[in-house]
């Protein structure tokens, strides 16, 4: 019998070490392993190729994201990296407008250089996505909800046009974690995380995540994640795991306060618009109720008065920390024009939406009164 997501999260990928009995998987500090003879060791030979807790941690996000193989790294742009690896000079890559400003910067930035051509566009429309496809496409990169404007994209349809020419399907499942969202049973052929986020869960590490059940593109990341070596080391791994045994219960905690503070900020006359999934007002809820079992804890709203008002605000709030980053037990909010997309050009950001009133809230799962109180005596 198939175990609950909750148990999985706990026990998956972990079973007590077999010389001591420790219940916690143990931080494996060691970089090389003794072999018994050339070649003859024990399933490790040197730290980068693999590593026990990191092996641990890989079979653990797998099982939660209902997949076969994972792999982990040391942040969720070397996961990125790893994966553009497999391209070639001359290959097309469709990404979804609103990404986060690193991935934009990646791809924007720094691989346009090696040949590499990218079209940016609204992939809540699958009629966009058919009219840019070419025969060159080898990848489809999107974000559900996205950041920061949370836009809800179909991964099944996606995944389906994709599939039908031979593109490869990435989706970035940091915002709705495998709790909410498991885009493999969607269709998509990667699932990628900045386990940084909600995984980790307690702000205090850095790191990736790859999932997949193909084991051809299991081998050739395999190969890519120890020839470019962007792993974690072995005490990250483990922060991550200890993290994840509370995500079910945090998530929960995560979605229901954001909810909350969705309805208030809506209702608040500083506010001009709010963007939540879990609100009917949301122009993809009914696709949000569809393909995802909860919204998750992020909260983008647009505050009146422009970016002074937006500036005086973020410097009022105290229980809310201003901080880039986000999915961790505290709670964050932040100006992505100014800090995390400040790496898209003003233009870009401008057609896309994201302006000088945009605010994005990561709500954490302290008492939900007292982060609406905090709130309120901000915008006052």
């Amino acid at each position: 019998m198939k175990q609950k997501f909750e148990t999985r999260a706990i026990h998956a990928g972990c079973e007590p070490d077999s010389g001591t009995g420790a219940i916690m998987t143990p931080i494996f500090q060691t970089s090389t392993y003794v072999q018994e003879s050339p070649g003859k060791h024990k399933g490790y030979d040197y730290s980068r190729t693999h590593n026990p807790t990191r092996t641990a941690l890989e079979k653990n996000i797998a099982s939660l994201e209902e997949g076969k193989y994972g792999l982990a790294f040391s942040s969720g742009m070397s996961a990125i990296t790893a994966i553009t690896h497999m391209l070639s000079a001359g290959d097309h890559i469709i990404c979804s407008d609103d990404v986060y400003g690193g991935t934009f910067r990646l791809f924007d930035k720094v691989l346009k250089k090696f040949n590499l051509e990218f079209d940016f566009i609204d992939l809540t429309s699958l009629q966009s996505l058919e009219r840019h496809i070419k025969n060159t496409t080898k990848l489809v990169w999107l974000e559900s909800p996205s950041n920061p404007l949370l836009k809800l994209i179909d991964i099944e349809a996606t995944a389906r046009i994709a599939k039908n020419r031979g593109i490869v399907t990435v989706v970035d499942n940091t915002f709705a974690t495998p709790f909410f969202q498991k885009p493999l049973k969607l269709g998509a052929d990667i699932v990628m995380h900045s386990t940084t986020k909600y995984l980790n869960g307690h702000s205090d590490v850095i790191g990736g995540a790859l999932v997949m059940n193909d084991q051809e593109l299991y081998n050739k990341l395999q190969f890519l994640q120890n020839a470019a070596g962007g792993v974690p080391g072995p005490f990250d791994c483990f922060l991550v795991l200890r993290g994840i045994k509370t995500l079910a219960i945090r998530m929960e905690r995560h979605a229901e306060n954001a909810l909350k503070i969705a309805q208030f900020l809506e209702n608040h006359p500083k506010v001009r618009r709010v963007i939540y999934p879990g609100l009917s007002s949301h122009p993809q809820h009914e696709l949000a109720k569809r393909q995802m079992t909860g919204f998750g804890g992020i909260v983008t709203f647009f505050i009146k008065g422009g970016l002074e008002a937006a500036r005086k605000f973020l410097e009022r709030v105290k229980v809310f920390s201003l901080a880039e980053s986000l999915g961790g037990v505290e709670s964050l909010i932040e100006h992505p024009a100014i800090m995390t997309h400040a790496s898209l050009p003003k233009e870009v950001r401008e057609k896309i939406g994201i302006s000088d009133e945009l605010i994005r809230v990561s709500v954490g799962i302290e008492n939900v009164d007292d982060l609406i109180d905090d709130l309120k005596n901000a915008l006052a």
